[in-house]
């Protein structure tokens, strides 16, 4: 088993095709089904069901594609920093729950380096998808929240992925609504303040568990609920229809501008979950690339820690 091969499965695993691969590659397509038979044989399973359609994953391949796409990414890492070579362009990419501060610090992070020179990437998406894109090797980093609530079940989804998660921030929670709220000239705001507006909850898809949840006490009864999955319709929908949402009380003037607040929530002493632990996950022993360190880095900047 070679890096090269590995290499190989990767791109063919996500290209779904051995011709589409050959030619990002530049190989033959005899090539690289050589070297699929080849790896089947040494290690005893079958990688790719291959037709006159393409090659998908059997599902023993599919976990063999999460530990090969493991060691690729390590082996790029140590290349990048022991082997000087000016052609290969860096490659270092994140998945975030919606979170302005995480963009800033991406932006700051891309900001002071010559882009034609890597190969960022940022993903805004749901928690199972940013867990997944850590585990899968699509992503170095992903940013996520645990709290009392969710704490336990997202653990034990990162212990059988190999995952760890470091906390950066621990957060109580905060009403964000837009400035022409009628409740936003408010110091505080009670759950029952709230119940004649719409609340604002990001979608997460068939992973729709309380516990994926991106806002805090997912398990309250709203009268008023609307979902949606970018962070732009969200802004939008707390001015259109006085919406609101609950949150770590983080937000960045300099992205979604200043027409939007916060203000302590108030929350009975009894209640389970009312406050946010934001922090970053990566993969079990893994070796972290410079630009995951800086990245790090400039997450604590704009967090102010």
């Amino acid at each position: 088993m070679t890096i090269q091969q590995l290499k190989y499965m990767d791109i063919i695993a996500k290209e779904g095709s051995l011709n589409k691969a050959a030619e990002k590659l530049y190989v033959s397509q005899p090539s690289l089904s050589s070297a699929i038979t080849e790896l089947e044989k040494e290690i005893g399973i079958v990688i790719f069901n291959r037709s006159g359609r393409g090659a998908t994953l059997t599902n023993d391949g599919m976990e063999f594609i999460q530990y090969a796409r493991q060691v690729v990414h390590q082996y790029e890492i140590l290349h990048e920093k022991y082997i000087k070579d000016p052609n290969t362009k860096k490659k270092f990419g994140i998945s975030t729950q919606h979170y302005s501060f995480a963009v800033k610090s991406f932006v700051d992070l891309v900001s002071k380096h010559d882009i034609s020179k890597y190969e960022f990437a940022i993903r805004e998406t749901k928690t199972k998808e940013v867990i997944d894109d850590v585990n899968t090797g699509r992503s170095e980093l992903g940013i996520i929240y645990m709290s009392e609530f969710n704490e336990k079940q997202i653990k034990k989804i990162l212990k059988s992925n190999s995952l760890v998660f470091t906390p950066l921030v621990e957060c109580k929670a905060f009403v964000y609504l837009w400035k022409g709220h009628p409740l936003a000239k408010k110091k505080k705001i009670k759950l029952e303040e709230l119940l004649e507006y719409p609340c604002l909850s990001f979608e997460q898809g068939v992973y729709s568990s309380f516990y994926f949840a991106e806002e805090l006490l997912s398990t309250n009864e709203y009268p008023k609920l609307i979902k949606a999955n970018d962070r732009a319709t969200m802004l939008n929908l707390m001015i259109g229809l006085n919406g609101y949402t609950l949150c770590s009380g983080i937000i960045c003037e300099e992205l979604n501008g200043s027409d939007y607040l916060t203000i302590p929530f108030e929350i009975g002493k009894d209640v389970v979950g009312g406050s946010m632990n934001i922090g970053y996950i990566h993969r079990k022993n893994a070796i972290l690339s410079d630009l995951a360190n800086m990245y790090i880095e400039e997450m604590k900047k704009n967090l102010n820690l």
